[in-house]
């Protein structure tokens, strides 16, 4: 057999072989809720109030939030390229400005305005933010 067949046999058992054995082990059904039914789903159900409580004291806690607080949340999407602390890196830093400067920027990211090189790279960041995510959004780099 010559290398290249042995390396074409060795790609495809790798190929197919790697997939198969990811879905047969990735945990999915040991122990998580989605295989709990009957008795278990009422013990779960009794314990964290059912999936409709849960909802309403997440939405309750987000009420309660500070924008500031929300943006946070928002923020983990941006630390990437901007640094935890907003002190940059691939992207330009950004601690310093002002909420209203950064609000303004992110909206013309989000209407595919070009504001620099990297523009490419806010767009489809900025598109995924509505005005209230966008004014939270501001409101936490601001803290920064």
């Amino acid at each position: 057999m010559s290398t290249h067949t042995i390396s074409l046999i060795f790609f495809v058992c790798f190929a197919l072989g790697l997939p198969l054995w990811g879905m047969q082990n990735n945990g999915i059904g040991e122990g998580s809720i989605h295989n709990c039914s009957g008795e278990c789903y009422q013990q779960w159900q009794q314990q964290t109030g059912g999936v409709l409580a849960l909802a309403e004291a997440q939405a309750a806690a987000d009420a309660a939030a500070s924008p500031a607080e929300l943006g946070k949340q928002a923020y983990t999407g941006c630390i990437a390229c901007h640094g935890a602390k907003g002190e940059g890196g691939v992207g330009p830093a950004i601690t310093g400005q002002s909420a209203s400067d950064i609000a303004s920027k992110l909206v013309q990211y989000r209407n595919g305005e070009t504001r620099g090189s990297q523009s490419a790279l806010m767009w489809s960041q900025a598109a995924a933010l509505d005005d209230p995510g966008i004014e939270n959004l501001a409101a936490y780099i601001q803290t920064l």
